[in-house]
């Protein structure tokens, strides 16, 4: 294969995305998804109620109400959850450091994979 490279862009060092402040970022992010998925099953929980009506012959007549506003708010939240890991896992790659790659010694002389 050949060596391929990006041309480099002015004014931008890919050592400027390894920054440690992003694991603190990470760890944030995940804790405001914890918090949003306990927000939302605590609204998927309050959109459910049950109306029970007594008539006068006895009989008992059960509806169930559904909030849809309760629905939407645990949805939006759990929404909010999966973007705030996948970013988390993305803050997380970008802080954690990573050894570069070591060119093969036959790259480094000349000599490639090409004969």
């Amino acid at each position: 294969m050949s060596d391929v490279s990006w041309p480099a862009v002015p004014g931008y060092s890919s050592e400027r995305l390894h920054q440690p402040w992003r694991l603190f970022v990470a760890l944030a992010e995940l804790v405001v998804a914890g918090v949003a998925v306990w927000g939302a099953f605590l609204s998927w929980d309050s959109a459910f109620t049950e109306i029970v009506v007594r008539l006068d012959d006895g009989t008992e007549l059960v509806s169930r109400h559904v909030a849809g506003n309760w629905v939407g708010a645990a949805i939006g939240l759990g929404g909010l959850a999966g973007l705030l890991v996948v970013d988390a896992v993305r803050q997380a790659s970008l802080g954690a450091r990573t050894r570069r790659r070591r060119r093969r010694a036959s790259r480094e002389n000349g000599r490639g994979d090409s004969d």
